[in-house]
């Protein structure tokens, strides 16, 4: 299992991440109730070797960016490749509705880079096609940024292997970003496709345990290891494919160097068959 994913020549990251979204109010709005803390938090991600930070504007909105910009500003010295997101806009908790007029998205880059305290974005992903919208148009301005120097990789959220295909013809696609985890893999056919063609694949909800924590195939391998079950959902999606990045969230430093210590486990094939049959 490869422990680390290659971007470039000069982005190689360590295939376990973090998330920023739970940092933030309740429905992803407003600031978090502990900012001090939120930053500890990302502090301790990088102190332990994380190296891939997903973000987004609409996280909070813009919240999750400035907690992620002091801790950058606090680790002057550590590689860390950002990646945002644009392209969903928010009129409240819980509330997100894709928005991908070019102008938006022109401006929603430049205030990730303002918010964030960069000069560019390693990886920029489109949170959702907007279906009201040409895609051509959404993709290009965002390869327009790229030939300008403000983007590195162009990345795209939940979408299909049709979608994926038809923005390839516009701009090469470095990332997918889609739900993925032990219980719910109705995205395994963009999974494969990510797989074939070396772009990272960064599920969202990769600790979805809920549906599974009481289940005795889970509860049975992760005693066998010493682990929890949100560490074993990590080692499994690891060993599913060396091009997926997890990037679980948490608002607690106990519990991201827990993550962390995620990817040491080394599933059996056996175990890994196991535990990959409760959801076919």
């Amino acid at each position: 299992m490869e422990k680390t994913f290659k971007f470039d020549n000069d982005l190689t990251v360590n295939r376990l991440g973090y998330g920023t979204m739970q940092l933030t109010g309740d429905g992803v709005w407003g600031p978090v109730a502990d900012p001090e803390n939120a930053v500890k938090v990302i502090e301790t991600a990088i102190d332990n070797g994380v190296n891939f930070i997903d973000t987004a504007d609409a996280y909070g909105p813009f919240f999750a960016n400035l907690y992620l910009k002091q801790a950058l500003q606090e680790r002057p010295n550590s590689q860390v490749m950002v990646a945002t997101k644009v392209g969903q806009t928010r009129q409240g908790p819980n509330i997100w509705t894709p928005t991908g007029v070019p102008a938006y998205l022109r401006q929603q880059v430049e205030l990730n880079l303002f918010s964030l305290g960069l000069d560019h974005i390693d990886l920029l992903q489109l949170h959702r096609i907007d279906p009201t919208v040409p895609l051509a148009d959404q993709i290009g301005v965002l390869k327009a940024m790229q030939d300008e120097g403000k983007i590195k990789h162009i990345g795209l959220s939940q979408v299909s292997v049709d979608q994926l295909r038809a923005a390839e013809k516009i701009a090469p696609i470095a990332s997918v970003q889609n739900m993925y985890n032990l219980s719910n893999r109705q995205d395994e056919d963009v999974l494969d496709y990510a797989d074939a063609h070396h772009i990272a694949f960064i599920p969202w909800f990769p600790l979805a345990t809920g549906q599974l924590i009481n289940n005795p195939t889970l509860t049975t391998i992760a005693q066998k290891y010493d682990a929890s079950p949100a560490q074993i959902a990590l080692a499994w999606l690891l060993k599913r494919s060396d091009v997926i990045l997890p990037i679980p969230g948490t608002k607690s430093s106990d519990h991201e160097l827990q993550n962390i210590h995620g990817q040491d486990i080394d599933l059996s094939q056996a175990d890994f068959d196991a535990l990959k049959a409760l959801a076919d």
